[in-house]
């Protein structure tokens, strides 16, 4: 009977390969490879900045429309504008005429109730001669009650020198009256001259054309 040997046959793992090719070949390849490798990321580098370019260039073209649109606007309000300017300049105008008006005329008094009041304030036998009187300034300060607004002097008739005394009292009460005094001027044909001295302050004035300017 034939004794078979214990010990394993080895096992062999295939026939040996050997790379036969020059290592010239095998950096070539490499640097091939390589390359490749880089264009891609050329590839991609280039697409990025490609899509952020067109990105930009139509925010910048969106913006640029926006100001063209803008700068026509501008441009049609200042042509609007300009017409408009012979408008302003008679506005302007009637401004200022109305401020001179109201300046002009800021000392316009009502002589009728004036003399109507001084009317009443004679005693009997005593008679308007005449008068001169005129307005005095605008107002200065916060109170019209306080400043002059017309001046000057009552020329009466009649009557006797006793009259005067009760007479300037009677217009030192007259509302508006800041001042009155009074003295007899002369003696004519049988009857005497009066001369009082008054002063108003400027409620007497009418007051028609204050703030016209301010409308």
């Amino acid at each position: 009977m034939a004794l078979r040997s214990a010990t394993p046959a080895m096992a062999l793992g295939g026939a040996p390969r050997v790379n036969l090719m020059p290592r010239a070949a095998i950096e070539r390849r490499q640097r091939a490879t390589l390359l490749r490798q880089w264009v891609w990321v050329l590839a991609a580098t280039l697409l990025v900045i490609a899509v952020v370019s067109a990105g930009a260039y139509t925010l910048q073209a969106a913006a640029q429309q926006r100001l063209d649109a803008e700068n026509a606007r501008t441009s049609g309000l200042l042509t609007e504008l300009a017409g408009l300017q012979p408008v302003r300049t008679k506005l302007a105008l009637q401004t200022d005429l109305t401020d001179f008006r109201s300046r002009a005329m800021g000392t316009d008094i009502a002589w009728a109730p004036v003399i109507a009041e001084f009317t009443r304030a004679l005693p009997d036998g005593l008679f308007f001669e005449g008068w001169d009187l005129s307005p005095g300034g605008l107002l200065q300060g916060d109170d019209p009650a306080a400043e002059i607004g017309l001046q000057g002097d009552l020329l009466l008739t009649g009557g006797d020198p006793r009259d005067m005394a009760p007479l300037i009292r009677s217009i030192r009460a007259l509302p508006g009256v800041l001042d009155a005094d009074g003295w007899t001027q002369s003696f004519e044909e049988n009857s005497y001259h009066h001369v009082v001295r008054v002063a108003l302050d400027q409620s007497v004035y009418t007051g028609a054309f204050a703030g016209e300017s301010d409308g």
